[in-house]
Order: C-alpha cells, then sequence, then structure tokens
C-alpha cells in the first residue's frame, strides 16, 4: 500500500467513527463547539499514531477522546463556577438527517442521553464519574474498556459508574415521553402564552413547574429558577408581553426532543425545551445566552 492509499484509509476509519467521538465529547462537555475541537485534535493525535502502534482503532480513538475531554472539562470548572446564572447545555440537532442520533433502536437510548434534563443533571457529577457515565450508560462500553481509556481499574469504574448512575438516577425521575404529546404540548403553551391567557397556561403546567433559564449575562434570563406553576406562569405571560411580538418561532428537534426556537432577523435568538410528563409540564429550559446559539440555523 502506497502512502496515499495509507492515508486515504486513515481518513476512512477515521469518519467511520466519527459520530461515537462527537457524541462522546459532547456528552462530557455540553457545547457542540468543544465537542468538535476534541474530536479534531483526536484527528490530529490519530494521524500522527505510528499504525504499528494502533491494533483497535476504535479503542484508540475513544481513549483520546475521552481522556481529551476529561482535560478539557477539568480547566472549564472555573469558568462555570463563575458562570453568570444557571448553566444549559449547547442544543443539540438531533434529526435523523443530523447524524448525531441515529434511526432504529439505539435512538431512544441515544436521544435520552442527550437530553437537557439528563445533561444538567452530568454537570453535577465529578469529572471521572461523567466520563464513566457516558461510555457505559450512552454507549455501553464494558466496565474493562472504561477501566483501559481511564487507565483505572475495573473495580474503580464499577465503583464510578453505580454512583454516578445513581445520581442521575435521584434526580431525573423516569418516566415515558410521547413525542407527538410532548410537540402538541409545546404548541398550545405558545399559543397560550401569545394570547396572554394565563387560564391555558395554567392547565398544561404541573403544579410544582420551574423555569431555568441562562443567559450567560449576555441576555435577559432568570438569575434563579422560578418554581411552581404560579410564578412561572406570570413570568411566561411577562416575557411574552415584552418580546414575542418580534420573533418568529419554529419546532424543530434538539437534544432527541420537540423544541422551539425563536428567531429574529432570521437569526436564532433563543431556544424553549419543554419537559413534559403525564400530560403536564414540568420543566421549562430557556436558552438565551447567544454564545451557545450561534452553531444554530433558523428552522
Amino acid at each position: 500500500m502506497d502512502a496515499e492509499e495509507s492515508d486515504a484509509t486513515e481518513v476512512e476509519v477515521f469518519e467511520e467513527h466519527r459520530p461515537v467521538l462527537l457524541g462522546v465529547a459532547y456528552r462530557m462537555l455540553g457545547r457542540v463547539a468543544d465537542a468538535e475541537d476534541i474530536v479534531q485534535d483526536a484527528w490530529l493525535r490519530w494521524a500522527s499514531a505510528g499504525r504499528g502502534e494502533v491494533r483497535e482503532p476504535r479503542a484508540f480513538l475513544v481513549r483520546v477522546t475521552t481522556r481529551l475531554a476529561l482535560d478539557r472539562l477539568r480547566s472549564a470548572q472555573h469558568r462555570r463556577e463563575t458562570y453568570v446564572g444557571p448553566w444549559l447545555p449547547e442544543p443539540l440537532p438531533t434529526d435523523i438527517h443530523a447524524g448525531q442520533v441515529p434511526d432504529g433502536a439505539d435512538r431512544v437510548m441515544l436521544a435520552e442521553s442527550v437530553s437537557v434534563a439528563v445533561l444538567v443533571v452530568l454537570e453535577s457529577l465529578s469529572p471521572l464519574e461523567r466520563a464513566v457515565f457516558v461510555l457505559r450508560e450512552a454507549f455501553g462500553f464494558p466496565h474493562e474498556e472504561i477501566a483501559a481509556v481511564l487507565d483505572r481499574s475495573p473495580a474503580a469504574v464499577r465503583q464510578l459508574a453505580s454512583r454516578a448512575r445513581a445520581h442521575v438516577s435521584e434526580r431525573t425521575p423516569r418516566y415515558e415521553v410521547d413525542p407527538a404529546q410532548q410537540r402538541e404540548l409545546t404548541t398550545r403553551f405558545l399559543d397560550a402564552a401569545s394570547r396572554g391567557d394565563i387560564n391555558g397556561l395554567l392547565e398544561l403546567l404541573a403544579p410544582d413547574v420551574r423555569v431555568v433559564g441562562d443567559g450567560g449575562g449576555k441576555a435577559k434570563a432568570p438569575l434563579r429558577t422560578i418554581t411552581s406553576a404560579g410564578k412561572v406562569s406570570r413570568f411566561i405571560l411577562g416575557i411574552a408581553q415584552q418580546g414575542l411580538a418580534d420573533m418568529e418561532f419554529a419546532l424543530t428537534e434538539l437534544n432527541g426532543a420537540a423544541a422551539t426556537v425563536g428567531s429574529i432577523g432570521g437569526k436564532p435568538a433563543a431556544v424553549m425545551f419543554l419537559d413534559v410528563a403525564d400530560g403536564r409540564i414540568r420543566s421549562v429550559y430557556l436558552l438565551a445566552n447567544p454564545d451557545k446559539l450561534a452553531h444554530l440555523r433558523t428552522p
């Protein structure tokens, strides 16, 4: 095999594994741009590695990507601690054509692992716990393989996995989400807000519903979580009166679920996710930080 053929093979092998590498990096970091940077760095490591050094390309690439993401996550912890207001992940396009979440049986599991609710909880894990949770729960890596990636013993990885799984389970109650119902509730929510219908909103909201906003200090958003149907409905009507007239709204799929993108002049200005269960809205995630919307296209 000449050098040109070898280079082509290297590219093909890397591209074969790129979706998994992007998936691992995004779930580790919660930022699309950071995940893409990590995967680009992984490519440089892959391209410079001697082929005799790499017996299993997938294992090599996942190990490199995970370790790079761990380093990035640790360096980002201080920035997260000083972040203005609540922190929400960057929205990830996950429709089938975007290629981030596959069609078929794996779609439900992988979509759940990029949900905003899960990613918010992952922020409270240690970097190692987060790495283990992502590799084990989202991608099904065996404990022994994760141990090799993290340079830990299988017993230590099992302990980390158990602790992380329990933490996430406690904070993200599991329930079946009907995508059609979620889209319907999202449409009704927007309609009630645009008409100033507080009774219509109250019918849709769970009693303990909450609003979590992320403006990052660069856009208007609540600096603290707002809780209870009464307070949330008044807040939603308040922002509706202030800015909905200037926005065009479109339903799309982000992070494995229906989401609303509000655009001004064709440029995304806000994204809203609704967490739905038992026919009611449990959480409203409102993302307005322009830095986290720059990569989105208007639906």
